[in-house]
C-alpha cells in the first residue's frame, strides 16, 4: 500500500468526468482501493475519490464515523447519518427527499478552507465493491452529504462550485465565527 499524493483544486483531473470502472474486480482497482483508504486515513479525511488521486475512474471511499458528525444530530438518528468504512465503485446516486440541508464541508483538494454547501437530505446510493458485489443503501443527513460530496469530484465537481453564497467559504482557523453565530440562533429558537 502507498500514501498517494491528493490533487488540489485547479488541476485538471479534478475538472473532468471519470471513467467507468470496467472490472470492480480487476487486481490494480482492487490496490488502487487500498492505496486510497491509506490516503484517506493519513489525511484523516471523511472520503476520497479516484481522481482526487490522479486516477480518473468512478471509484470513491468515504466513512461517515458518528464521531464527525454535528453535535446537533439526535441520538435516535445518529445510525441514519453514519456509514462504515465504504469503497463504491461506478455509484450511482438519486434523490429519495427533496428536501435541502445546509451544512460546513471541507476537502482534502481544497485544504485549510471550509464552504457552507446545501445538498438533498436524504438519497439511494448504488454501486459495487472490490468483490463485484452491488451495494445499496438509503443514506440521510451526514452520511448522504459525504456520499454526495465524494461523487461530485468523478464528475468533475469540487464543493465549492456547489456554493450560493462564497461569504460562506471560510478558512478552517475561522470557522469558529460562524459556528458560534449558527449556536446563538439555536439558543434563540
Amino acid at each position: 500500500m502507498a500514501i498517494l499524493k491528493i490533487a488540489r483544486m485547479g488541476h485538471p483531473v479534478l475538472s473532468g468526468i471519470a471513467a467507468p470502472v470496467a472490472d470492480p474486480t480487476a487486481p490494480e482497482i482492487k490496490r488502487l482501493v487500498e492505496d486510497m483508504i491509506e490516503t484517506m486515513e493519513d489525511a484523516n479525511g471523511a472520503g476520497l475519490a479516484a481522481p482526487q488521486v490522479h486516477v480518473p475512474l468512478r471509484v470513491v471511499v468515504f466513512q461517515a464515523p458518528a464521531s464527525r458528525m454535528e453535535d446537533s444530530v439526535p441520538q435516535a438518528e445518529a445510525f441514519d447519518h453514519s456509514a462504515p468504512l465504504t469503497v463504491l465503485i461506478n455509484p450511482v446516486i438519486e434523490v429519495l427527499d427533496p428536501v435541502i440541508e445546509g451544512g460546513w464541508e471541507g476537502c482534502l483538494s481544497v485544504p485549510g478552507m471550509r464552504g457552507w454547501v446545501e445538498r438533498p437530505r436524504q438519497i439511494r446510493y448504488m454501486g459495487y465493491d472490490t468483490q463485484g458485489k452491488r451495494i445499496l443503501r438509503i443514506a440521510k443527513g451526514f452520511h448522504a452529504r459525504v456520499v454526495q460530496h465524494e461523487c461530485d469530484h468523478i464528475d468533475g465537481v469540487v464543493y465549492p462550485q456547489r456554493m450560493t453564497d462564497l461569504t460562506k467559504l471560510v478558512f478552517e482557523s475561522e470557522i469558529h465565527h460562524w459556528l458560534d453565530k449558527t449556536d446563538d440562533r439555536k439558543a434563540a429558537q
